[in-house]
């Protein structure tokens, strides 16, 4: 299997492992939201996984036409924020295998103006009314900066932005840290991957709550999000642990509250994941 074949399949293996993982407030095989289903996710992860992967486009390219291709797939914006991690995560697997967060941090350094206006289009393409506005740079108008820089003005109201800005310090500190946690205490199948959803929901107001139902919203989110992982980590029996789960889900789904943004952290670690297996072996 070539570099390329690994990279999408580590994708579209992090993309399912996300969709059949209980993940409260999210789109998940227990239970769809938001008017959206988990076969669109599924059906979005087929459609974007050759392009993600295609070393022949800068990261900028494969963004946009991942988008493109989820938007002809499904007809709506299901992995915008996983798109615009797993680019630069796939960009790295191809430059190195051996030091996954080494090379990303020099696939991120290397993404210069020309990679912003493809970008640009794909935010505005996927969320016309979500990620763009800054008073310093506007995905709309003309790029006169790198991603990156674009990305650090954005940092401190939104999550994907400050990976961009860290060199996604908090996947490979929250999340790789938070699954390789629950796979130490013995927890398999989904369990890990709920794990780090719910370490990054406790941690981190969700910027997609944050965006549509304000900072405070978001805050309240956490802190009952940290409650709820509290509870679970100390629970033993896996049915009460689902009940407890989908209990949340249920309340969070009622108040429209959609922690997509924990959600597309989540797929972006289990990529990291996956391509340090797959790639390895």
């Amino acid at each position: 299997m070539s570099v390329s074949e690994r990279i999408r399949a580590a994708y579209e293996a992090a993309c399912l492992a996300e969709i059949e993982a209980l993940k409260p407030g999210n789109v998940h095989r227990f239970a769809d939201g938001h008017r959206m289903t988990a076969a669109q996710f599924l059906a979005s992860a087929r459609a974007s996984a050759p392009v993600l992967a295609d070393s022949s486009l800068s990261v900028g390219r494969r963004t946009l036409a991942a988008v493109r291709a989820t938007r002809a797939a499904v007809g709506t914006n299901t992995n915008l924020g996983i798109i615009l991690l797993c680019a630069p995560l796939a960009r790295a697997a191809e430059m190195d295998d051996t030091d996954l967060r080494a090379a990303l941090a020099r696939a991120l350094a290397g993404m210069d103006v020309a990679d912003s206006a493809p970008v640009f289009e794909a935010i505005v393409l996927a969320s016309p009314g979500g990620l763009g506005s800054s008073p310093s740079h506007d995905v709309r108008e003309a790029p006169r900066v790198t991603v990156v820089e674009a990305m650090r003005a954005a940092s401190g109201r939104d999550m994907i932005a400050r990976q961009y800005a860290t060199d996604f310090r908090d996947v490979f500190e929250t999340g790789v840290a938070a699954h390789r946690k629950a796979e130490g205490r013995g927890l398999d199948g989904m369990w890990p991957t709920v794990f780090t959803y719910l370490a990054f929901l406790a941690r981190f107001p969700d910027s997609h709550v944050a965006r549509k139902h304000g900072v405070p919203a978001a805050e309240a989110l956490a802190r009952e999000a940290a409650a709820v992982l509290s509870e679970t980590e100390r629970m033993h029996d896996e049915a009460a642990r689902i009940g407890k789960l989908m209990d949340f889900d249920r309340r969070l789904k009622a108040q429209s509250l959609n922690p997509g943004t924990s959600a597309d952290l989540t797929v972006a670690t289990l990529f990291v994941r996956g391509l340090r297996s797959n790639l390895h072996n």
